[in-house]
């Protein structure tokens, strides 16, 4: 690979530091590391950043992989729009000192997500910060690096100089804030020592992974298996006066008896938190009683980390499991004696005594109140148990498709003879509907309440925290219903009304209607004989003139390869009348009904939704009319019934949007959201998060492929609804009196 311009001092640096980087890198490894050094020289930050990165990547490489290196030279540029090159370069020079004290890629990716976060608080401190970056993390984990930094960057957010001495450890808030986060003992440190501490009892190598417990991760500082991988707590303290080093060995030999003894998962469908507890305290006991056997001062090491002193379930489990650790332990207990005794009498290498004393015993401790996060028991150095587990998983891309449903018309007779189930639901292979009208005995029909309210599958989406810089994992979720039909002479007594606009509008919809196949003439290379200019050039020929050689044609077929998508805001808002009289709602309606009838002469693939809130976890979602779905009565019946109700969460029913029209096949891909405030809901008092959610479903739109559009029929709109979607993708209408006529002549303008 050659830098440009090929002979440069970067191109001389790369060649010069290939072979170093051959002996580290795999050919993969080394096809990351040219087209980083690539794509850093054409970010236009300065060589230095670029020799920087031929000089880090491989020996961050060596350090925690491969792998890391794709996620480092995005960030750095990424980093490029918002801080200078020579910052970019310190993050670079410094990165694999943070490698090699992280010691995990997962923690080294946390930590680039800190720099941006820190990037976006305090600038100006994350330079003098790298500079001391070695010192921190021989003290610090990623997490109290994480705590240190946002206290100052909050504490001196506007004094600069005070800024610059806090992360420059010269001030004395500073040492003590770093005082306060240190722990007492990083398992970075501890890594060789452990890694041979478990070569020597069980004469193979294991694979030790730094947990982050107080930054990110949901397990806190329990330690766990997973892919045969022992994942410890990347910092200790010393635990009732016993060292953190014997903590650390504790952990490690109880996961290994694990991995030793444990042959084949159990299965926890059908089990209760209460019976997975004992199950889990039963092998416990067993693969340390099997480690035991083959290694008797490991009943020393773990024997001291057991504190029987609780009351409750949890101080019964505690007693269980130290008397089941230590022969010596009074069994006075009738519990305690029964399931030592048991234990005894059973055969170790058996896995499934394990699940049937864990059932007897949680059968014997059923009545008694258990909580599944304050009972489970607090010896410190057993693990989640998560290896034990083997839950049974839906592969939702091989499951059977749900058939359709039919509805079936029948006489009053058929219904009251053959139906059994009245209440029949949304699963049901086929709903019977009356082919007349027939009333109870409180005048309401029976057709009407037919059915239950369907329950979509929830979609859960991630969200935007604008003050974190990160997103929330599956934080608001979208549940789709069915919406309820209204009177669709409605909409014919729209168009009525609105007929002067439609004609106004039906030239500018027969230009864009696409015209079918045409035949292009005078071609020198085409598909077949143009007859007529064949023609023409032999006579010119027969007479000595020159003839023209374009006698071929071609048929182009002139289409229209575009999807629509139009996303209403219907939150309680639209309820408010206008100077007209008429409501938002109502005017929404008719502006749709226009819409929908210029899309449908044009023949765009078209779609109309529409969406409200209730906190996070009820995000409704409506769909009036789909792109497959004809624009016929019933999606017009759809569109009268909408109602304005709760608030607006725009960012999830953005991204449910686009959900949709991923799925549709098309060229172009537009979406019109139509809207009368800003984003809120009941549970954000903050204003700018959900406009900073907004903005950034609107940019994964952009990315997907889909151009979202805004029209706001907010006057006050102008300060944030650009923000949101910019300056050339939103407008604000001054008078919503005139939403039905500027709607159709919008879409026409903008797929022209």
């Amino acid at each position: 690979m050659l830098l440009s311009p090929p002979g440069s001092e970067l191109q001389a640096a790369l060649d010069a530091a290939r072979p170093d980087a051959r002996r580290r890198l795999s050919p993969r490894g080394i096809e990351l590391w040219e087209r980083g050094a690539q794509a850093l020289a054409d970010m236009g930050r300065g060589e230095a950043v670029v020799l920087a990165w031929i000089e880090a990547a491989p020996q961050i490489a060596r350090e925690i992989g491969e792998d890391a290196l794709t996620d480092l030279a995005p960030a750095c540029l990424g980093f490029a729009s918002r801080t200078s090159g020579a910052v970019i370069e310190r993050i670079l020079a410094t990165a694999p000192v943070a490698a090699r004290r992280l010691g995990d890629p997962t923690l080294f990716r946390a930590y680039l997500r800190f720099l941006e976060h820190l990037l976006g608080r305090a600038p100006r401190a994350l330079r003098p910060m790298l500079d001391h970056l070695a010192e921190l993390l021989d003290g610090l984990t990623l997490g109290g690096l994480r705590r240190w930094a946002d206290w100052g960057a909050e504490a001196h957010r506007s004094d600069y100089p005070a800024l610059e001495r806090y992360f420059t450890l010269a001030s004395a808030e500073s040492q003590g804030v770093l005082k306060r986060e240190r722990k007492g003992l990083l398992l970075v440190d501890m890594q060789r020592r452990l890694g041979m501490y478990l070569r020597a009892l069980w004469g193979r190598d294991f694979l030790l992974v730094p947990t982050a417990g107080d930054f990110e991760s949901r397990e806190g500082l329990r330690p766990f298996v997973e892919h045969h991988a022992l994942h410890l707590p990347d910092a200790l303290d010393d635990w009732q006066g016993l060292s953190a080093l014997d903590l650390y060995r504790a952990q490690v030999a109880h996961l290994a008896a694990h991995l030793a003894c444990l042959r084949t998962p159990f299965q926890a469908e059908g089990l209760n938190a209460l019976q997975a507890t004992c199950v889990g305290l039963i092998e416990d006991a067993r693969a340390e009683a099997l480690a035991i056997r083959r290694f008797p001062r490991l009943r020393d090491l773990w024997a001291p980390f057991h504190s029987p002193d609780r009351a409750g379930i949890g101080g019964i489990l505690d007693r269980i499991a130290l008397a089941l650790l230590d022969e010596n332990i009074d069994k006075s207990d009738d519990l305690t004696l029964w399931i030592k005794t048991e234990l005894i009498k059973s055969d170790f290498q058996l896995p499934d005594i394990s699940t049937q004393l864990g059932l007897a015993l949680a059968k014997r401790l059923a009545g008694q109140p258990f909580s599944p996060h304050a009972d489970q028991p607090s010896c410190p150095y057993r693990c989640d148990n998560r290896v034990l587990w083997d839950f049974e998983e839906l592969d939702f891309d091989t499951a059977p498709a749900q058939a359709p449903q039919i509805r079936k018309y029948v006489s009053v007779t058929e219904m009251v003879n053959e139906v059994e189930v009245e209440t029949a639901g949304e699963d049901a292979q086929e709903i019977w509907v009356q082919s007349q009208e027939f009333f109870d005995d409180d005048g309401t029909s029976f057709n009407a309440r037919e059915g239950k309210e369907p329950v979509a599958p929830p979609m859960p989406y991630d969200e935007f925290d604008h003050k974190l810089q990160l997103m929330r994992p599956a934080w608001a979720t979208v549940l789709e219903q069915r919406p309820k039909l209204g009177d669709p002479a409605r909409a014919v007594a729209i168009l009525d009304t609105h007929r002067k606009v439609m004609e106004r509008l039906r030239h500018r919809l027969d230009a864009m209607r696409p015209q079918g196949t045409q035949r292009i003439r005078k071609l020198e290379d085409g598909d077949e004989l143009d007859l007529n200019a064949a023609i023409a050039a032999t006579i010119d020929l027969r007479q000595c003139r020159q003839p023209d050689p374009r006698v071929m044609m071609r048929l182009e077929r002139k289409t229209r390869d575009t999807a629509v998508m139009v996303l209403l805001d219907l939150s309680e808002s639209t309820n408010d009348p206008t100077e007209g009289g008429e409501t938002v709602l109502a005017l929404t309606q008719s502006a749709c009904v226009l819409l929908a009838e210029a899309i449908h002469r044009v023949g765009d693939s078209f779609a109309i939704h529409g969406f409200h809130s209730d906190g996070r976890s009820k995000v409704y979602y409506g769909r009036f009319k789909d792109f497959t779905a004809p624009w016929d009565d019933t999606a017009k019946a759809r569109l009268m019934g909408a109602t304005g109700r709760l608030s607006t969460r725009m960012g999830a029913a953005i991204r449910h949007a686009t959900h949709h029209l991923s799925r549709v096949k098309a060229t172009r891909k537009l979406m019109l959201v139509l809207t009368d405030g800003a984003p809120a809901d009941i549970d954000v008092k903050d204003p700018l998060y959900l406009r900073a959610d907004a903005r950034r479903a609107v940019e994964e739109a952009a990315r997907a492929g889909v151009t979202p559009f805004c029209l706001s029929l907010d006057p006050g709109a102008d300060a944030y609804v650009q923000c949101i979607f910019g300056a050339r993708n939103a407008l604000v209408l001054d008078r919503v009196e005139r939403l039905p006529e500027r709607l159709p002549q919008l879409y026409a303008a903008l797929t022209r």
